[in-house]
Order: structure tokens, then sequence, then C-alpha cells
């Protein structure tokens, strides 16, 4: 699950003279295992920004992160990476893999880094790619030349190719025709049938109402003079 705690962010803008921007203040967050919890509010609020400290990639000012039992505003790198590669999962809106390196490659890679057989690894992300609409044909080459829609698919997929006990999703509908939005919220129910804590930023108010439990707006933590 995760559980943030009297969270609170400041950026240093040390090309402005070290600037400080309050961000965050006193933020309060529970997902609970099987539950899809929405972020909002207005551009700005700080959604991303929780989002990030979340997944380990922004140190807290103050207070605490737990997920899955780890504190991740005082966890050790090595700590956040096992975390990362055993029970943290994050699809973003961009996929960055190493080039040439063939889609089921990249999709079958988390399987993989956790020690699966790789013919179950193989399977497992084709059956994503086929679910997902990604031709066959373009299985064995790399998604660095695919349209922007086909690589958000791909990175799905490489998303949701594991089980993952807390998953943090970014606009995970974004660009995608009907059809492949709807296998999208169906992975996302699934997950959650199978108790993921799922952690998300939906600007599709569709979406949010079919796959959300609740929604916690942002803006309520942003400092008023940073607002």
């Amino acid at each position: 699950m995760i559980r943030v705690s009297n969270l609170s962010k400041v950026f240093t803008l040390h090309n402005q003279g070290g600037a400080r921007l309050d961000v965050l203040r006193g933020a309060e967050l529970l997902v609970a295992p099987g539950e899809c919890v929405g972020l909002i509010g207005q551009s700005g609020s700080g959604k991303s920004t929780l989002m990030r400290m979340v997944w380990g990639n922004y140190l807290a000012a103050q207070g605490s992160i737990v997920v899955a039992g780890l504190d991740v505003a005082r966890a050790a790198p090595r700590e956040i990476i096992r975390l990362r590669r055993e029970k943290l999962g994050y699809v973003s809106q961009f996929l960055r893999v190493v080039p040439r390196v063939p889609t089921i490659e990249v999709v079958a890679e988390p399987l993989l880094q956790l020690g699966a057989d790789p013919a179950m690894a193989h399977a497992r992300a084709a059956a994503l790619l086929g679910r997902l609409n990604i031709p066959e044909r373009l299985w064995s080459l790399s998604p660095t030349t695919f349209s922007g829609g086909e690589q958000q698919r791909v990175n799905i997929a490489r998303g949701f190719a594991r089980h993952c006990p807390v998953l943090l999703l970014d606009e995970p509908t974004a660009s995608l025709d009907a059809v492949n939005r709807a296998v999208v919220l169906q992975l996302i129910r699934e997950a959650r049938a199978e108790g993921a804590a799922i952690l998300g930023i939906f600007h599709d108010e569709a979406a949010r109402a079919e796959v959300c439990d609740r929604l916690v707006d942002v803006t309520g933590f942003t400092p008023k003079a940073a607002a």
C-alpha cells in the first residue's frame, strides 16, 4: 500500500539566486491494497511532484512516504531500486528504452529481471502486446521507431507485465483511441482485483469515473503562496 504522512516538498531554484519554491505542504494520502486513487487538481498544484516523490525521484523536505513497507523518503538509493524491481511499478506517459532492443524484449524485461522463465516472460509480453493491438510484425523491432500512440501502448504493456503490489499511473489513457483505452481500463481493473494499490493521474474524467475508488485533490496541499 501507499501511506503519505505530513509530506512537504520545496524546490531550490539555483539558477534564480537560490529562490525556494514551496510546492507541497502537509500532504496526506492512503491507498489500500485493491484500491485505485486518482490525483486531481489544477495545473501546477503538485500532482506530478507527489507522484515522483512516491516513485523516489524527488527528496522530501519533511514527512514520510511508506510504499509496500519502505519509507521512500528515508530509504537508500539501493533500497528504492530494489523496491522498483520487486514491488513498485510506474507507467509514465513516455517510453524510455535502450535503442535497438526488440519490443517484445522491452515488455518482457521486468519479468526477466525477477528471474522469470524466459518462455513465460515472452508469452506474457506477447499476450499484452496482442491485447493492446501492437501488430506482431512489429514485435521484433525497436519501439523507438513507433508512433507516439504505439509507444504509449508498449509502455503500458511493460508496466503491466508483472504483478506489482503498488502501481503508479501517469495519464495511462492519454492519446489512445477508444478501443485501446478500453483495454487499458480493463488492465487497471484486473490489477486492482489482484490486490494492487494504484495511484494515478487521469485527466480523462470518464476514465477516472470507471476505475477510481476515490479522488484526492492535491490543491489542498498546495501552500497558498505557491497556488
